[in-house]
């Protein structure tokens, strides 16, 4: 998706604060938000450098300004709340049966949220999918932190005030603790396969693990997303630009659904 279409611009454009300007607003008008979305959408699909914006989008000064305001303001992320919520009425959505999993990307740079591991310096994009392959929530992290560290720190991204029942990973999510945390919490039950070198006794039973066998729609979310080459390397130095990225690539394939 390099440009949004007609009506998908329509269906976000009223969480932009530029469209919501009044037209009798003394001074200088901004530069169309659409305009500067479509340059943003470039950059993501490419990973082109900032200043090489091609002449048919606005001053890419103005691009970058924008992006960075809309990731402070968390304009983005409102517009998945929003999308997923509307996509779960229409029942294009199912959270109840979720994945998670996290991918690596490497940074370049410096700044927060970077951790170093034996492949190198790097971020984790951790998300969790409905059954549809979906995006529930997407967030970013160091690379350095362990994912059953990370589980709860999603669900502070999580778009929907429904919780999954239950949730399925790989064996990094293999832990009694947070079994029982998920559980307590969310009343949600947390199924990943046993680490080979577990001590304690099983807690998995085969049926349950049946579920297991569709891990590969969150694989399959991961193939989307890094179809989007900004996602590979992570050139940003403030956390919040990356992560605006990351939700603008989760928000072009909620798009798709709507």
């Amino acid at each position: 998706m390099l440009r949004l279409s007609d009506a998908h611009w329509e269906r976000i454009r009223e969480h932009f604060p530029e469209e919501n300007h009044p037209d009798d607003r003394p001074g200088r008008k901004p530069v169309p938000a659409r305009e500067v979305l479509d340059a943003v959408l470039w950059v993501l699909n490419t990973s082109a450098q900032w200043h090489m914006l091609p002449q048919c989008y606005p001053n890419y000064k103005t691009v970058h300004r924008r992006f960075q305001q809309w990731c402070r303001q968390a304009v983005l992320r409102q517009i998945l709340v929003d999308l997923a919520n509307d996509l779960r009425e229409q029942g294009a959505l199912d959270e109840r049966e979720s994945f998670i999993d996290a991918t690596f990307a490497f940074a370049k740079g410096g700044g927060a949220e970077i951790g170093l591991t034996k492949r190198g310096k790097g971020t984790k994009i951790l998300a969790i999918v409905d059954r549809h392959g979906l995006p529930l929530s997407v967030s970013t992290h160091a690379a350095n932190h362990h994912e059953v560290t990370l589980v709860q720190l999603s669900f502070d991204f999580y778009m929907l005030e429904a919780k999954p029942e239950y949730l399925i990973g790989d064996r990094a999510y293999d832990s009694d603790g947070l079994d029982a945390q998920l559980a307590e919490q969310h009343g949600i039950a947390l199924i990943a396969p046993h680490r080979r070198n577990r001590k304690k006794r099983k807690t998995q039973d085969g049926r349950s693990l049946r579920r297991y066998a569709r891990r590969w729609l969150v694989e399959r979310f991961f193939a989307w997303m890094q179809w989007k080459r900004r996602l590979l390397t992570r050139w940003e130095y403030y956390a919040e630009n990356f992560l605006g990225f990351v939700q603008l690539a989760a928000m072009t394939i909620l798009l798709r659904r709507i």
